[in-house]
């Protein structure tokens, strides 16, 4: 089924983080450590510090907001946490360095962010690069141990691979896919959660982890079901999303219910409720309740279904 990534109202305007990057990821380069070691030192080469999902943005003189990169000559010292990304259509490698801090800048106002608060503002290039680098930084935080042996792993293939010495062992970076569902009623009417950790007023989608051997059409019914005891029939794909908080892939989907009485568990959803479009227009505008944040699959799945982008608060 073909995906769709847009808004009624603005086709151009793409779901964050899966716009077309231009990066080619040159995956086959990965494990040429010869071709590596020349991409690395070639004086185009563009290199950013990425350390516990951050990096250092900076802010253009016409406004864009940008990440910092440095030629390779100027990067701080690391060789094991230094992951290749791609190369771009104009020949240039970028490279990421894991760190245990962010370095300073003293002569630049740069500062740091991460993707929720920079994705939407950083071109697709700089926002693929950081959502990649986010990911394997996240990855390999996680799992320095072997899962077979208990020994500690090494790090191969630019990153993207953790190699077990003793046993032979390797191991990939971890997706985990997610189901993330906007469900509409009979009176097009929209279930829109509270998760019981989340403040309050604020609402989103439904979502949840797929499980071992279900589909995500099954993953979507159960997710509904169990959160807020809808039952649910038609399923239509939208679009994923790259959420490496720390290693999910979201995949987003219109889904239909054919009953509508609600029965949230109360472990992950305190609160569901169905609104029209003038509802949650008007909830949004007193402030009755918070939208989802603007970077997120969630809140373009509302947003196709109400038309046009969200309305602001009117206070």
């Amino acid at each position: 089924m073909e995906s769709r990534t847009t808004t009624t109202e603005d086709p151009n305007r793409p779901i964050g983080l899966t716009a077309p990057s231009g990066i080619d990821r040159a995956a086959h380069h990965r494990l040429d450590e010869a071709w590596l070691a020349a991409a690395w030192s070639h004086p185009s080469t563009r290199v950013f510090v990425v350390s516990g999902g951050q990096a250092l943005v900076d802010e253009t003189p016409d406004g864009r907001t940008e990440l910092l990169m440095t030629p390779s000559f100027e990067a701080p010292l690391t060789e094991e946490h230094r992951y290749f990304l791609g190369t771009d259509t104009e020949g240039i490698h970028y490279f990421a360095l894991q760190k245990d801090a962010l370095p300073g800048r003293m002569d630049q106002p740069a500062r740091p962010a991460g993707l929720r608060e920079a994705g939407l503002l950083l071109s697709p290039r700089d926002a693929g690069l950081l959502v990649h680098a986010v990911a394997l930084e996240n990855w390999q935080r996680l799992h320095r141990f072997c899962s077979r042996c208990g020994e500690r792993t090494v790090i191969a293939a630019a990153g993207h691979i953790r190699r077990c010495q003793a046993c032979g062992a390797e191991h990939y970076p971890r997706t985990d896919p997610a189901v993330i569902m906007l469900v509409t009623d009979d009176e097009d009417r929209a279930l829109l959660g509270r998760q019981v950790h989340w403040p309050e007023g604020r609402f989103s989608t439904l979502a949840g982890f797929v499980e071992p051997g279900e589909s995500i059409e099954a993953s979507v019914a159960r997710e509904v079901f169990e959160e807020a005891g809808v039952v649910t029939g038609e399923v239509e794909y939208v679009a994923s999303q790259p959420w490496p908080f720390p290693s999910s892939l979201m995949l987003g989907f219109m889904a239909r219910a054919t009953t509508s009485e609600i029965t949230v568990d109360g472990e992950e959803i305190s609160e569901a409720r169905w609104f029209s479009r003038e509802d949650l227009r008007t909830a949004i505008e007193t402030g009755e309740i918070l939208p989802p944040a603007g970077i997120s699959i969630a809140a373009r799945l509302v947003e196709l279904w109400y038309g046009k982008p969200l309305p602001k608060p009117l206070n």
